[in-house]
């Protein structure tokens, strides 16, 4: 199958290769510097970074479990992107840009968030967390831990074709409409009646600090799992957003790297999770994050598939009760630091197709969704293009396809934590506020909604927006 169209920019991954190789085999050899197909541009997931790149720095032996400043070396920013990122979001979000602009250069300000994993045991880290002033930014729900030491592989089949949160304390929503077909939950009866599945109680619980402070990675150790996984806390909105209901069956079309797939893991027991990737570097990637954090009862339940997402409907058509699109964009913490002017620049070029990919992605996940189902589309840009204008762009298409409002529902709840931005283009320089006699009627965020980074709330970028599929 031939992915994506290449492009001559450099392989950043060519270094993550040498890292995936600790109980992964690889299925191609080790080349030098390659094109770079479209679908690789988001090399690395900056919601996800601060974990994602633990594979590659981890040592043996345990974790000095002691919160740390980041002492990085501050990284120089490249100037053409910077010079875009410029022109086109000083108007896009007008008087918000300066103070997202600041943060984006400012690498040792940018905050972490350390989410659980409720099949290891967190008792420990709990405290530790809290000793050390991390504070839980979801409602805490009782968590019985699993027996550690087993092993825990994944799946990798191939198929084929501190502030208190009073207002999220009935997190979940109830949602009548998102109930599972009858083939999910005759799948998810068959799956919970297996003798060797035992799994705790699910709850997603994400430790935030209100500083720039890093609570340290924890190294990957052959048949013990990890206690946590660190990342920024904004990745988790589309998870939320999600709504994800034990017995559902759920697609993360563009997986890679795994921190969302482990964020749906925590808040629900799903019948079935297929966490999709059709680059095969990436795809070992993402394996070995499942390996890490999933224990060896989820391998039938957890799988990984290699098929071009932008196909995958027509394969999968009405396959999935819920559809997550997690979609390659121009990331803008990274691509901020394009390691040379030349790669910056041949990454501008190609910017201008990414919106085209993106709605080819979103159009095939309302095809592998059910009717009646739900399709969470997102990115970590702030640029329109590649987020509300995709959305209204594939809404136009897709008669049967109905985006939801989720200002009240992830906005405001959360607004404590995270600086939404405004709703389109034309509210520039405005941030969204929930009127004091809690009508936000005339504020609705039908195509999404944005978290910008500000000082103090570092967390973003991230869009997301939610389309339900019409029966």
């Amino acid at each position: 199958m031939r992915y994506y169209r290449e492009l001559n920019v450099l392989n950043m991954l060519v270094h993550q290769r040498h890292s995936l190789t600790r109980g992964i085999k690889l299925k191609t050899k080790t080349k030098k510097l390659t094109p770079t197909p479209l679908w690789r541009l988001r090399s690395c997931n900056c919601h996800t970074g601060p974990e994602d790149v633990s594979h590659h720095s981890e040592q043996n032996g345990s974790s000095n479990k002691q919160v740390t400043k980041r002492h990085t070396k501050r990284r120089s920013s490249c100037q053409p992107v910077l010079d875009r990122f410029d022109q086109q979001y000083s108007q896009e979000l007008g008087d918000l840009w300066p103070s997202a602009r600041a943060v984006l250069l400012d690498p040792p300000s940018w905050q972490h968030g350390v989410m659980l994993n409720r099949f290891s045991a967190v008792s420990e880290i709990t405290q530790t967390l809290r000793s050390q002033g991390f504070s839980t930014m979801l409602p805490r729900t009782d968590v019985s831990t699993l027996p550690c030491g087993g092993r825990s592989p994944v799946s990798n089949s191939k198929q084929q074709g501190g502030r208190k949160q009073d207002s999220l304390s009935k997190w979940p929503p109830n949602d009548s409409n998102l109930q599972p077909d009858t083939t999910s939950h005759a799948l998810g009866q068959a799956l919970e009646s297996e003798p060797s599945l035992s799994l705790p109680r699910p709850s997603l619980q994400c430790y935030i600090h209100p500083h720039p402070l890093r609570f340290p990675s924890q190294a990957h150790r052959p048949g013990q799992l990890k206690q946590y996984y660190l990342l920024n806390a904004a990745s988790l909105l589309p998870v939320l957003a999600l709504r994800v209901r034990d017995g559902e069956k759920v697609l993360d079309l563009c997986s890679a790297p795994g921190g969302k797939a482990l964020a749906i893991m925590q808040a629900a027991n799903p019948a079935l999770l297929c966490c999709n990737e059709p680059d095969p570097h990436r795809r070992d990637w993402l394996a070995k994050t499942l390996e890490s954090f999933l224990p060896h009862s989820l391998n039938s339940r957890v799988i990984v598939s290699p098929q071009d997402g932008r196909s995958f409907g027509q394969s999968e058509a009405g396959t999935y009760d819920k559809v997550l699109v997690d979609a390659p964009c121009s990331n803008d913490r990274s691509w901020l630091y394009s390691c040379s002017s030349q790669q910056g620049e041949q990454r501008l070029q190609e910017r201008s197709r990414l919106p085209s990919l993106q709605a080819q992605l979103l159009r095939s996940a309302l095809s592998a969704v059910r009717p009646g189902g739900v399709v969470v589309y997102s990115t970590c840009t702030l640029s329109s293009s590649e987020n509300y204008t995709v959305v209204e762009t594939v809404l136009n298409d897709c008669p049967e396809a109905e985006p939801e409002d989720l200002w009240e529902e992830i906005a405001v709840p959360l607004s404590n934590y995270f600086a939404f931005g405004p709703a389109h283009p034309g509210h520039r320089g405005q941030t969204l506020h929930k009127p004091q006699n809690g009508n936000v009627s005339s504020y609705r965020h039908a195509l999404g909604i944005l978290v910008v980074p500000e000082a103090g709330r570092t967390w973003g970028p991230m869009f997301l927006s939610r389309i339900r599929r019409r029966k």
